[in-house]
Protein backbone atom coordinates (compact mmCIF):
# COMPACT_ATOMS: atom_id res chain seq x y z
CA UNK A 1 0.00 0.00 0.00
CA UNK A 2 1.34 3.42 -0.96
CA UNK A 3 1.93 5.72 2.01
CA UNK A 4 2.32 9.46 2.24
CA UNK A 5 4.94 11.11 4.41
CA UNK A 6 3.69 14.51 5.55
CA UNK A 7 6.36 16.82 6.98
CA UNK A 8 5.85 20.30 8.40
CA UNK A 9 8.18 23.02 9.65
CA UNK A 10 8.81 26.73 9.98
CA UNK A 11 11.75 28.49 8.35
CA UNK A 12 14.10 30.10 10.85
CA UNK A 13 14.11 33.91 10.78
CA UNK A 14 16.76 35.38 8.47
CA UNK A 15 17.44 31.95 6.90
CA UNK A 16 15.00 32.12 4.00
CA UNK A 17 17.55 32.44 1.18
CA UNK A 18 19.80 29.69 2.53
CA UNK A 19 16.78 27.50 3.23
CA UNK A 20 15.41 27.75 -0.32
CA UNK A 21 18.85 27.08 -1.80
CA UNK A 22 19.20 23.98 0.37
CA UNK A 23 15.73 22.67 -0.49
CA UNK A 24 16.22 23.12 -4.25
CA UNK A 25 19.81 21.93 -4.52
CA UNK A 26 19.96 19.25 -1.80
CA UNK A 27 16.74 18.28 -0.03
CA UNK A 28 14.42 17.55 -2.95
CA UNK A 29 17.03 15.78 -5.12
CA UNK A 30 18.14 13.66 -2.16
CA UNK A 31 14.68 12.49 -1.11
CA UNK A 32 14.02 11.54 -4.73
CA UNK A 33 17.27 9.57 -4.79
CA UNK A 34 16.19 7.80 -1.59
CA UNK A 35 12.98 6.67 -3.28
CA UNK A 36 10.57 9.22 -1.83
CA UNK A 37 8.48 11.00 -4.48
CA UNK A 38 7.49 14.58 -3.59
CA UNK A 39 3.79 15.06 -4.28
CA UNK A 40 2.87 18.45 -2.80
CA UNK A 41 4.64 21.40 -1.22
CA UNK A 42 2.54 24.02 0.53
CA UNK A 43 3.59 27.43 1.85
CA UNK A 44 1.39 29.08 4.49
CA UNK A 45 1.38 32.85 4.18
CA UNK A 46 -1.19 33.66 6.88
CA UNK A 47 -2.55 31.90 9.93
CA UNK A 48 -1.37 29.84 12.83
CA UNK A 49 -0.19 26.77 10.90
CA UNK A 50 3.25 25.43 10.00
CA UNK A 51 4.86 27.61 7.35
CA UNK A 52 5.83 24.68 5.11
CA UNK A 53 4.13 21.35 4.47
CA UNK A 54 5.71 18.74 2.21
CA UNK A 55 3.86 15.59 1.22
CA UNK A 56 5.76 12.75 -0.44
CA UNK A 57 4.84 9.19 -1.39
CA UNK A 58 6.57 5.83 -1.09
CA UNK A 59 5.52 2.39 -2.23
CA UNK A 60 5.06 1.01 1.28
CA UNK A 61 5.51 1.64 4.98
CA UNK A 62 8.33 -0.93 4.97
CA UNK A 63 10.29 0.90 2.25
CA UNK A 64 9.80 4.21 4.06
CA UNK A 65 11.07 2.64 7.31
CA UNK A 66 14.24 1.53 5.53
CA UNK A 67 14.81 5.02 4.14
CA UNK A 68 14.15 6.75 7.46
CA UNK A 69 16.62 4.46 9.24
CA UNK A 70 19.40 5.23 6.75
CA UNK A 71 22.42 7.42 7.42
CA UNK A 72 21.56 9.46 4.34
CA UNK A 73 18.09 10.32 5.66
CA UNK A 74 19.37 11.20 9.12
CA UNK A 75 22.04 13.48 7.63
CA UNK A 76 19.50 15.12 5.34
CA UNK A 77 17.17 15.90 8.25
CA UNK A 78 20.11 17.11 10.35
CA UNK A 79 21.00 19.53 7.55
CA UNK A 80 17.37 20.65 7.15
CA UNK A 81 17.26 21.46 10.87
CA UNK A 82 19.97 24.09 10.33
CA UNK A 83 17.34 26.18 8.51
CA UNK A 84 14.03 25.23 10.17
CA UNK A 85 12.30 24.77 13.51
CA UNK A 86 9.18 22.94 14.68
CA UNK A 87 9.91 20.02 12.34
CA UNK A 88 7.40 17.20 12.57
CA UNK A 89 6.15 14.40 10.37
CA UNK A 90 3.56 11.69 10.14
CA UNK A 91 2.85 8.80 7.80
CA UNK A 92 -0.66 8.16 6.48
CA UNK A 93 -2.18 5.90 3.82
CA UNK A 94 -1.87 7.81 0.54
CA UNK A 95 -5.01 9.34 -0.90
CA UNK A 96 -5.40 11.73 -3.78
CA UNK A 97 -5.64 15.43 -3.03
CA UNK A 98 -4.77 17.42 0.04
CA UNK A 99 -4.20 15.45 3.25
CA UNK A 100 -3.43 16.59 6.79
Amino acid sequence: MTVKLIMTWDILPNQEQEYFEFVISDFLPEIKQLGIRPADIWYTMFGDQPQIMVAAKTQSQASLNVVMASKEWLLLIENLLKFVENFSYKVVPAQTGFQL
